[in-house]
Order: structure tokens, then C-alpha cells, then sequence
């Protein structure tokens, strides 16, 4: 399934990926494992504008910042099916090895987690086949186009 949507401002791109979150967390879906949403597209394409949106429809209140430098962030989640947040950001590592150290494999094992990847392109390898993907596109100062894969 591709769907291709546009957003016209950052509010706008935040607002989806609230929407996106609460529709998961009302889904009757269950998975075995994590839900994983990989994130690709240029730099400033709005990928961490969007998971803020996300996390703010996760019910997180803690503010949200892209975790390059640390890689990994973990949020509890305090309202539906699922308990933990990863926001995992793969832009300055060196390769997938770099993730499976942090405990990536336990992670997307559990079906009480979600998991969103910024730059999840830099570990495809190591992806669920059931991994959800978005791309984003930079297409001006407030202009995106958003494609869920």
C-alpha cells in the first residue's frame, strides 16, 4: 500500500503524526512483536517534527528532541496496548552493529513497544519484515510530501 500525503506547515506534519499515533493506539491489531515505523527522506525533511507529533499522540509529555548524539531515547507510555517509546535516530552511526549493541533485537521483540527509527534506511538489514515506512521529502520552507510504504 503506498499513500502520499502533503503538509504545508511543521504544525501541520506534527499533527499527522499525532493522528497516526492514536490511530495505533486504538487499533485491535495485535502483534507479536514491536511496532516498528522507520523514517527516511532528506535533512529536514520533517522527520523529527513528525515523531514529536507522534509521541504528543502517545500521550508523552516530555519534550521531544532528535536523539543523534545519543541514538536512543525511551519513553514510557501511560494510556493504551502499548507501554514503552523508543525514538532511535540512525544518522551518525557507523552501521547496524551499532544498534544491535544497544539491544535493538530485544526491543523489536517486544509487542508492548513502539519503535520509531529516524534514518531507519542506514539499517534495513536488520528491519522487521513487518516494518512500517515513511519518506519524507523536503519540498520547501513548509512543504512536505510524506509517503507511508
Amino acid at each position: 500500500m503506498f499513500k502520499k500525503l502533503r503538509t504545508t506547515s511543521f504544525q501541520k506534519t506534527q499533527k499527522l503524526g499525532e493522528k497516526l499515533a492514536q490511530d495505533f493506539l486504538i487499533s485491535k491489531k495485535i502483534e507479536k512483536k514491536a511496532l516498528v515505523i522507520g523514517l527516511e527522506g532528506d535533512l529536514g525533511g520533517g522527520k523529527t517534527t513528525f515523531v514529536q507529533g507522534f509521541a504528543k499522540g502517545l500521550g508523552i509529555k516530555e519534550k521531544i528532541l532528535s536523539p543523534t548524539f545519543v541514538i536512543l531515547k525511551k519513553f514510557k507510555i501511560l494510556n493504551g496496548r502499548f507501554e514503552t517509546f523508543y525514538h532511535i535516530d540512525c544518522y551518525r552511526i557507523g552501521g547496524p552493529k551499532d544498534i544491535l549493541d544497544l539491544g535493538f533485537n530485544e526491543i523489536i521483540s517486544n509487542s508492548k513497544n513502539i519503535v520509531l527509527i529516524e534514518w531507519a534506511n542506514k539499517i534495513k538489514k536488520i528491519l522487521p519484515k513487518q516494518v512500517i515506512v515513511l519518506t519524507f521529502e523536503f519540498i520547501d520552507e513548509k512543504v512536505r510530501k510524506i509517503m507511508l510504504k
